[in-house]
């Protein structure tokens, strides 16, 4: 799909690009808004039931989200956080199921993808490269045809690796009558199916220029990365008319801590060891879903832990010997 991508080495101060990739996302969000959600899964529902009970060693805190506040919302980073993986890696895996890109390519997502696994970190090397591979595959191509392959993708590589403790917390907002955004940094149309799919509000992401519906290989802005998430959230508050003070914000990586730090609520999901360390250092909410063990927690119980599931990398190699 568009740009996915995009991860730069060190975090950064705000600069025009940045405001610019912000306010396209933040526009292009706007206008693919969506109501409504699916019923939860049985893991999913026991997962939010865990969430509403009070933990044992934790104090009284008030309720939250506030039910019937309209003025909150919840911004949720994806990979890593919502999703296990990269979304641009799995989507990868599925342009070249319909060849849209040759072996060795194959190879190097696999590679990605195994290294974002183990590290469970974002690597910017890694996610340039992805990216600039992204926007050559698919320089040229139809947006509708792109998005009509992404809801393909979702269903073969991504419903799976959803992590249904965060989808609790995402529903838990949706169910005090809040709105829920994905910010990410993979392509907007990419995040806006996986919103749909979700029933989340919608969805801030990458966005690639196109023409006349078709694709040219740039991106408005940059990638949707750092600092630029942090003005997308900006952007879309201050269009939607909400206090940032009574939003909540939800990621895995230290990159995302100037998105984390606009809002009043932050949470450090799955969190990087800079992430982990600043969130402590600053009393945020902490939840780990990558084994069966509950993080530390600091403030509100979030939903249960889940085990990783198995694939990416080694998917995407057996796809490989299985087309040798």
């Amino acid at each position: 799909m568009s740009a996915l991508g995009w991860l730069t080495p060190r975090r950064r101060s705000a600069t025009a690009r940045s405001v610019l990739a912000g306010e396209a996302s933040a526009e292009a969000a706007r206008k693919t808004a969506l109501t409504g959600a699916p019923p939860l899964s049985q893991p999913e529902a026991e997962a939010a039931a865990e969430a509403a009970q009070p933990a044992q060693a934790a104090p009284a805190e008030p309720e939250f989200p506030v039910a019937g506040d309209h003025l909150a919302a919840a911004f949720f980073d994806l990979d890593n956080t919502v999703m296990q993986g990269a979304a641009i890696f799995h989507f990868g895996r599925g342009l070249y199921k319909r060849e849209f890109f040759q072996r060795r390519e194959l190879a190097r997502f696999a590679w990605q993808q195994a290294w974002f696994r183990l590290a469970g970190v974002e690597d910017p090397e890694h996610m340039q490269d992805a990216r600039d591979s992204a926007l050559s595959i698919v320089k040229g191509h139809k947006v509708c045809e792109l998005m009509a392959i992404g809801e393909e993708i979702y269903d073969e590589y991504m419903a799976e690796r959803i992590w249904p403790g965060t989808r609790a917390l995402a529903q838990a907002h949706l169910d005090a009558g809040q709105k829920v955004w994905l910010v990410t940094a993979a392509p907007v149309e990419t995040a806006t199916i996986i919103a749909r799919r979700l029933g989340l509000t919608g969805a801030l992401g990458t966005v690639a220029e196109s023409v006349d519906g078709v694709y040219t290989g740039r991106l408005v802005g940059e990638p949707l990365h750092g600092p630029a998430k942090a003005e997308a959230v900006r952007a879309l508050a201050a269009a939607e008319g909400l206090d940032l003070a009574r939003c909540a914000a939800y990621s895995d990586s230290h990159n995302d801590i100037p998105m984390l730090s606009l809002v009043g609520h932050p949470y450090a999901i799955n969190p990087d060891t800079k992430l982990r360390k600043h969130a402590r250092s600053n009393d945020w909410r902490l939840r780990d879903y990558r084994t069966g063990r509950k993080a530390v927690k600091i403030g509100v119980p979030a939903a249960a832990g889940v085990g990783a599931i198995a694939g990416g990398a080694a998917a995407a190699i057996a796809l490989h010997r299985r087309r040798r």
